[in-house]
Parts: structure tokens; sequence; C-alpha cells
């Protein structure tokens, strides 16, 4: 089997993607995807997010750079980095049992990170962070003015994550799965007056757009790490979890984000593809 093909296998085994797979330097965008190839929107956001920032500059992912460079975005990732790779946004796991950084990364070229916990993580290896926040998916209605708009149609809905998808005991008709495309998930979040959510982007999606939003911890499949790390990213440290739908309906939604977004916009790498870095 030719690299290629080593490399097609590689990623259909860990469970992610790189965008595009070109025979000349360019920037390749890596973000994680289920095994078996379906969208978890959230994810997917780093493609939609990234690709918007370049339209605004005349630039395509697809456009040859000066040198071959991996960018690493919107997701809890990091744990895939290489040495030498770009990070704009992305986060530590925090799951028990694996590891938050490979130990043979020395090199990062880090422009911003989702949260103080995952650049306390990264500096502990000795790794220059800024003091930039936030998860880039905040940038949605600033990257798509006018076009995704809340509609007042459920006064709430439950956003799992994947592990919570098959959950038994929810009313459907309230259930926004993470599973499929980026902007029929964002629409059906923007129809509710409450967001509950498991999943990260469920509750950044709603945040970012003004909804109420409160993280309900319906089990232990996910570390707490990257929802506070989120949290303290947007300048709140002492959020309440819910532990159940009813629960989170009673208490509403946590305190406002405070973010702006000027800075994590700024940090965004234009210079790989106009070759000044």
């Amino acid at each position: 089997m030719n690299f290629r093909g080593n490399l097609r296998r590689l990623i259909n085994e860990v469970g992610c993607d790189f965008v595009q797979q070109l025979p000349y330097p360019h920037v390749e965008l890596f973000f994680w995807r289920p095994d078996d190839g379906t969208i978890n929107f959230g994810d997917y956001l780093s493609l939609v997010i990234v690709e918007r920032c370049l339209q605004r500059s005349g630039y395509t992912l697809s456009d040859e750079t000066a040198r071959q460079v991996q960018l690493f975005a919107i997701g809890s990732v990091l744990h895939y980095a290489r040495n030498d790779n770009v990070i704009w946004g992305s986060g530590i796991n925090g799951r028990p049992g694996q590891d938050d950084l490979n130990r043979r990364v020395q090199t990062l070229d880090i422009r911003a990170v989702r949260g103080p916990r995952t650049q306390e993580v990264l500096r502990r290896r000795g790794l220059s962070v800024p003091d930039i926040f936030g998860d880039p998916a905040l940038l949605l209605p600033h990257s798509f003015p006018g076009r995704l708009q809340r509609r007042h149609v459920r006064p709430w809905s439950f956003v799992p994550n994947l592990h919570d998808l098959r959950a038994s005991g929810h009313e459907r008709s309230n259930v926004v799965s993470p599973l499929g495309s980026w902007n029929r998930r964002i629409e059906a979040i923007l129809e509710a007056d409450l967001v509950l959510a498991s999943s990260l982007h469920g509750l950044i999606v709603a945040e970012a757009y003004g909804i109420p939003a409160r993280y309900v911890r319906l089990s232990e499949a996910e570390s707490e790490f990257k929802y506070r790390d989120y949290y303290e990213g947007t300048g709140r440290f002492d959020v309440e979890f819910a532990s159940s739908l009813e629960q989170g309906r009673e208490m509403g939604g946590a305190e406002p984000l405070n973010f702006e977004h000027a800075p994590l916009m700024d940090a965004f790498p234009i210079d790989l593809w106009r070759g000044t870095h």
C-alpha cells in the first residue's frame, strides 16, 4: 500500500480527518469524526469556521502554501497533535487514561486555546501559550451574520453527546441529535428558548447566539475537564451542572458568557497562507 493509502487507513482507524490531501504544500485541517463515517456537527464546525475565515481574506484550504502545515481548530483533539502543528482554539480532552498530549511533542505553534485549563496543561509541558481563549464555534454569529436566526418554536431542547444519544426517556421532539449537517443542527438549536446539553457544542452554539443553556451531566463517559475549560475560557468559574433534564429545566441557563470575539478572530493564523510566519 502506498503512502496515501496508509494515511487513509490510519485516519479510518483513529476516527479523525484531514482536509485536504493534496500533492503540494498546503495547510491540512485536522478534525475528529466518528469511525463509522458519520459527522459530529461540533467537530465538523472546524471546517466550516476555518473556511469562512479564509474566504474573508480571499484564500481557500486548497491553496498551495509556502510550507506544509497541520492546523488544529475546534475539538478536544490535542492528544493527536504532533511537533510544529498550529493550534487555534483546540482543547485538551481530559478523559481518564488518555494522554493530554503526546510525550514526543516538544514544539507547537499555539495561537489560541479553548480555555485556561488547556493552557495550564500545555504550559506545564514547557510550551508557550498566549492568553487568548475561546472555542472558534463562538464565532458563528460573526461568521454568518443574518443567516442563522433564533426562532421561538419550543420551550427547551436537549442536545446529547454521542454517549448519551441513545439514552431512553427523552421526548423525541425535543432531542437534537449531534449527528448530521452542521446547519440543520444549529437551526434546530436556535428554535429553543432553553438548551440543555451534554454535547459541548450544543452549549457553545446556544450561548454564542444568546440562548440560555445548561450542561446536563447524564453519565461519566466524558471528563468534566473540557466543559470547565470552556466555561472558564468564557469568564465563568463556578457553573453548576444539572444531573437530569428535569433539574436542568428547573435551573435554567447558566450565567451568560463573557467573551470578546475579536482576540480569537485576530489570532486566526492567516499568515500560514500569506507565507509571512
